[in-house]
């Protein structure tokens, strides 16, 4: 969670450098090499009473969600594994179509596929820290007399 302890929006990279990207049907995800669109923009929330679960909402405020289930997060460095609570990662999808630019949930079997499960991370918005409110109205604590 340190990766993201100061984030308030973050863009999700693949390993095919695409930004995870929720589609104008505000319900799938596809990746897009569009970084600077408010679609490839996550606001990032740690999850109400689950210690190191994460959400992620997307512009339209819809979670992203795997059959479900809210994600986990799993870190290597600056890249990020999104897990469900079932076991099953975020994953990129490449090739010909339909696989290409698809995210599916899948546990990877193969070496090849391992790389198919990272995401790098990239801060977007910091959170900015609330200021503390100032004391008004007091007077110094002393003798009157």
């Amino acid at each position: 969670m340190e990766l993201f302890a100061r984030a308030k929006v973050v863009r999700l990279r693949s390993h095919h450098n695409k930004f995870l990207y929720v589609d104008k049907d505000e319900v799938r995800v596809t990746q897009d090499r569009d970084g600077s669109s408010a679609n490839a923009r996550w606001t990032f929330e740690a999850a109400p009473h689950s210690a190191g679960a994460v959400r992620l909402r997307s512009r339209y405020g819809r979670y992203l969600t795997a059959s479900g289930e809210s994600f986990l997060l799993g870190m290597t460095g600056r890249k990020a594994r999104l897990r469900t609570k079932a076991g099953h990662f975020l994953r990129a999808n490449g090739g010909l179509p339909p696989w290409r630019n698809s995210v599916t949930h899948d546990v990877p079997h193969r070496t090849a596929t391992q790389d198919w499960v990272l995401w790098d991370v990239e801060v977007v918005q910091l959170l900015t820290p609330t200021p503390r409110p100032e004391r008004t109205g007091s007077a110094p604590v002393g003798d009157h007399n």
